[in-house]
């Protein structure tokens, strides 16, 4: 069990040592980051490169100092972190729900780093009866303690998609019959104008920056939410919600007119 009263990681989720990272790679092990330490040079450190090579595991380049608070074990300039989720792939989810008979619901994070905003979007999702959320390897909230403890648990039961080219991701969703809407300050559209009731997936970016340039231009549509007083901006955690919950209010008439 996570023990969520620890700020840090328990060391039974962290692996130590170049040689124990690279057999839990082989292993198959759900890897969530590798930190390492900078300039490694070795033959130990070039076989963890090759280990990882293809597959969408962050790594960090850290001070040694970092990892030696970290942990007091010989970490040999590397330490893995075990991920509570096993990582799904969107193009095996998208075609099962449209085997099962229903429109695809997908939710999409770009550059939400923050884990708190990260676990309270996907609480959201769980809630709302979304098939998954789609991440970047990189720029993206690691799922972590904290993450899952503000999820409420819905972490680990919803999809995950751990994508490491976001852009290609979008580009599978929307050649597989979903439009893309994504949430943007920039947009003339209100969200309640846009019809959801399709298979969507909803694109939100990070409270700095927003959703990627890249990313808005392959989106179907962009939407916003009025902003009525002196603050031009909601949490991106909050605007999730208020743009999932749209959604499932304009799937709920149509499925209630079918009805």
């Amino acid at each position: 069990m996570i023990n969520y009263k620890n700020k840090q990681r328990p060391e039974k989720d962290m692996i130590f040592g170049i040689r124990a990272v690279i057999e839990a790679i082989q292993a198959g092990k759900e890897i969530d980051k590798i930190l390492m330490r900078r300039d490694m040079t070795s033959e130990l450190s070039r076989e963890l490169f090759a280990a990882l090579n293809g597959l969408p595991v962050p790594v960090q380049y850290v001070p040694i100092e970092k990892l030696n608070k970290m942990t007091v074990k010989n970490h040999q300039g590397a330490i893995a972190f075990i991920s509570p989720v096993v990582y799904q792939r969107i193009e095996d989810i998208i075609p099962g729900i449209y085997e099962e008979g229903r429109m695809p619901f997908i939710v999409v994070l770009d550059g939400v780093t923050d884990v708190r905003n990260f676990g309270a979007i996907a609480r959201t999702c769980e809630c709302a009866g979304v098939d998954a959320i789609v991440i970047p390897t990189k720029g993206g909230a690691s799922i972590n303690a904290d993450a899952v403890k503000t999820s409420a648990g819905a972490l680990l039961s919803i999809p995950v998609c751990r994508e490491a080219n976001l852009g290609n991701a979008l580009k599978f969703i929307q050649s597989s019959g979903i439009k893309l809407v994504a949430a943007s300050e920039k947009a003339t559209e209100n969200y309640t104008q846009v019809a959801m009731s399709e298979p969507i997936a909803l694109v939100m970016g990070s409270e700095d920056e927003g959703v990627s340039p890249d990313y808005l231009r392959l989106c179907d549509k962009m939407v916003s939410i009025p902003m009525l007083g002196k603050i031009d901006s909601l949490n991106v955690s909050v605007a999730a919600g208020v743009l999932i919950y749209e959604a499932v209010r304009q799937r709920g008439v149509v499925e209630s007119l079918i009805g």
